[in-house]
């Protein structure tokens, strides 16, 4: 990928401000970042946003979150050694607990990913200020950390899941992608090593010519693509 060829970040903001009824309420949109609370959490908390995102795969997202009470009572409030010391037939009783959601193979990637976080710790950290300090110019390479060492974390789920306890990471959302393929930047698997390094590589060079986050970067390009045209009023 060429690029000197890549699209100037203010010729997104202009085309996303056009769609969104002017900069303030396109920056409004964009919202904050609470990357600088990341390490700040306590590791089962990240073992819980991790869980409820890979029961949110391929399922209803409100159904998930109306059990999730139950998830965390279920599973010790996901502490990192509790999950750890249980045996094969306490995990398996628990998934069969009528009031979570009954998903046996989903149900073990608790232990597998409690034991990812076990053993990042044993560095001296916490998993939080692990996932805090990773540079953003390779977030990519923390996609493919958390798809090697965790369980179902691989393809949008990671990402998510590193959104929702602050880490800032931009998304491959369908309009990122559409962006992305009709600039030319991209032709093959959105999960290839090609593409994934191209993307980071726009990413990158965005941030060198603007104070934005990737989150807020790729909120950015999702409105400036598509049919993605509904104003927001701002009141001066």
């Amino acid at each position: 990928m060429n690029l000197n060829k890549l699209e100037n970040i203010d010729s997104i903001i202009n085309r996303a401000a056009e769609r969104k009824g002017g900069e303030a309420a396109l920056m409004l949109l964009l919202g904050d970042d609470n990357d600088h609370l990341l390490n700040q959490l306590s590791d089962d908390r990240l073992l819980s946003a991790f869980t409820k995102k890979v029961f949110q795969s391929g399922f209803v997202w409100r159904v998930v979150e109306n059990k999730w009470p139950n998830f965390e009572e279920n599973f010790f409030n996901f502490n990192i050694e509790k999950i750890l010391m249980m045996p094969e037939e306490m995990l398996e009783r628990k998934a069969a607990n009528p009031k979570i959601i009954r998903n046996f193979n989903k149900v073990k990637t608790i232990k597998a990913n409690a034991q990812m976080i076990f053993d990042e710790q044993q560095n001296g950290h916490s998993f939080a200020e692990f996932v805090a300090n990773w540079p953003s110019d390779n977030i990519i390479g923390l996609w493919a950390y958390l798809k090697k060492h965790g369980q179902r974390l691989g393809g949008n789920t990671g990402p998510y899941a590193l959104r929702t306890v602050g880490k800032d990471t931009f998304l491959l959302s369908r309009d990122i992608e559409a962006y992305f393929r009709s600039h030319e930047i991209i032709t093959g698997g959105i999960q290839t090593k090609g593409s994934l390094n191209a993307i980071q590589d726009c990413f990158n060079q965005w941030q060198q010519q603007c104070d934005l986050s990737l989150s807020q970067l790729s909120r950015l390009v999702a409105f400036a693509t598509g049919d993605n045209h509904i104003q927001v009023e701002v009141n001066e």
